[in-house]
């Protein structure tokens, strides 16, 4: 069958072939296995996992990261796992945490905030003693995407800064991690700026409510199967969970030929 296309119409296909055509591009972008090159304005660190053991694609990609000296996964032809976690505050599981690193004799990177060097020095120094990271979460833990001036961002960085070299009389380590994850294209031009290596992650789950830990199999229903040559883990030392199963999880990737680096030797 044959259409014979005149006038208005000709230009209606021409332009329903345009929007195909973008969508068909953005679709490959988002779902086909490559990451978005570039970020919105304000953006949420988000992941899609695509397959048991690969690493996740995230939306922005690995080549956009970097530019900034921002990553979120590392080099895909070792099993390395770079072990970080996050607080906002202590809720007592922190010290059992220490001691099942010092067992397995893994670094990790404790990314905090100002609450937390302020009622926990001693944690802290003892984080720093036992060769772990202490990294940048900022002091007040806001939403960075929201801020735009270089003050504003500085002063959240330097403050904390300021206040770990009070507590350890070291200059805190250029390491830093959005809070909640959430940033801007400036966010990471200005972390660059400043000397900074922006984390994200590229493997997490819900462990954050305190009041609704998941169980020890739900955890590891999450973490086991999508473990990755590379992967930069988030969990949250505030868990209940990761604190009973760090042990038995930290044995399991072993097992799978696993081994762990700290971050400040982190390869892409």
């Amino acid at each position: 069958m044959y259409y014979i296309i005149r006038g208005k119409n000709l230009f209606a296909v021409l332009l329903c072939f345009a929007v195909l055509l973008g969508a068909v591009i953005l679709s490959t972008n988002v779902f086909g296995g490559l990451s978005v090159q570039t970020a919105a304005p304000n953006t949420n660190w988000g992941l899609s996992f695509r397959q048991p053991g690969m690493p996740p694609v995230g939306n922005a990609s690995a080549d956009y990261l970097k530019q900034y000296n921002a990553y979120y996964v590392g080099k895909g032809d070792k099993k390395v796992i770079y072990l970080t976690f996050d607080a906002g505050f202590e809720n007592g599981y922190t010290s059992k945490i220490l001691d099942v690193l010092k067992k397995h004799n893994v670094k990790a990177a404790f990314f905090l905030v100002g609450n937390y060097l302020e009622k926990n020095p001693e944690l802290v120094k003892r984080m720093v003693d036992e060769g772990h990271i202490v990294g940048n979460h900022t002091y007040n833990h806001p939403d960075m995407s929201k801020i735009s001036t270089k003050d504003a961002f500085m002063s959240e960085l330097q403050s904390l800064e300021e206040l770990y070299k009070q507590i350890t009389g070291k200059d805190m380590p250029k390491y830093y991690r959005p809070p909640q994850g959430k940033y801007s294209e400036t966010n990471l031009k200005m972390a660059k700026e400043l000397g900074y290596k922006t984390f994200f992650w590229s493997l997490a789950y819900v462990d954050w409510y305190t009041d609704n830990q998941p169980t020890r199999e739900e955890a590891f229903n999450k973490l086991l199967p999508r473990i990755h040559p590379g992967a930069v883990v988030l969990l949250h030392s505030t868990s209940k969970t990761n604190a009973e199963i760090l042990d038995e999880l930290l044995t399991k990737w072993k097992s799978e030929g696993y081994t762990f680096e700290s971050i400040d030797k982190f390869e892409i």
